[in-house]
């Protein structure tokens, strides 16, 4: 069996030996064994956990998701890769897609040539697809289904300049409002009502169809999975995440 120090490994993956000691130290990727001279060995098993670990990264997840996937005894290591080569053909499109909006772009600038509206946003609503994706794609198929997601990148792409610029003017006036709302404290009050309105108004840009159901589920996500409550977090204040959630909650039984 082929066995591989701290150093080798480091050399074969192309990532340092710090990394590889602090995925040791966080409980990530234990050597197999620490022979007699306080060297870490690591065997084959562990090299293949490394590559995982490693293609996760280039997805941009975060350590301890990481961990708690690759270590879930439902992980399954064929279905994983299929898993990153779909994503990661994805990425590869989605950047083939950046570099000829550049190149595009370059061009218009030295021949003087006129881009549309759409050549214009194309590149940059595929980088927007491609972080949303790297974010959130695998809870959000989960969630509502492959076709459904396909369907909202679809009409996402397909959005005007004007369109586009209005969704984040109802953003900004979603999170103005919210903020208001969370002032007085009250998630059921006509603020966090207006509120709920206008993510309605805001999801619809993007969404195939809208459902109430559909609505109620999404806000739940916001307050189950932290990266879901960071975004509202980080742009309004504490708590802003659970209270869209009670105020969409309400919102939709109405």
């Amino acid at each position: 069996m082929m066995t591989y120090t701290v150093q080798k490994l480091a050399e074969l993956a192309g990532v340092s030996k710090r990394t590889l000691r602090y995925y040791d130290q966080i409980g990530l990727l234990h050597p197999a064994e620490i022979n007699v001279s306080g060297y870490r060995i690591y065997t084959e098993k562990e090299v293949d956990l490394l590559q995982q670990i490693l293609f996760f990264r280039e997805l941009d997840v975060d350590l301890d998701t990481i961990k708690s996937i690759i270590y879930s005894p439902d992980f399954d290591r064929k279905k994983a890769l299929e898993e990153h080569r779909d994503r990661l053909l994805e990425k590869q499109e989605h950047i083939q897609m950046l570099l000829g909006n550049v190149g595009k772009s370059i061009e218009a600038m030295e021949r003087k040539v006129t881009m549309s509206d759409s050549e214009k946003f194309k590149g940059f609503k595929e980088q927007k697809i491609a972080e949303n994706e790297a974010n959130y794609g695998e809870e959000i198929r989960e969630a509502y289904g492959k076709e459904a997601v396909e369907a909202s990148n679809q009409k996402f792409r397909g959005l005007t300049e004007e369109q586009y610029k209005k969704m984040n003017e109802v953003e900004q006036r979603l999170f103005e409002k919210l903020k208001t709302a969370m002032q007085a404290g009250d998630p059921t009050a006509s603020e966090a009502l207006h509120a709920a309105e206008l993510h309605r108004e805001w999801l619809e840009f993007t969404w195939h169809a809208y459902s109430k159901e559909a609505h109620a589920g999404l806000a739940e996500m916001y307050v189950q999975d932290e990266r879901f409550a960071a975004y509202y977090e980080n742009n309004i204040m504490e708590g802003a995440a659970q209270f869209l959630r009670d105020s969409i909650r309400y919102y939709t039984k109405l």
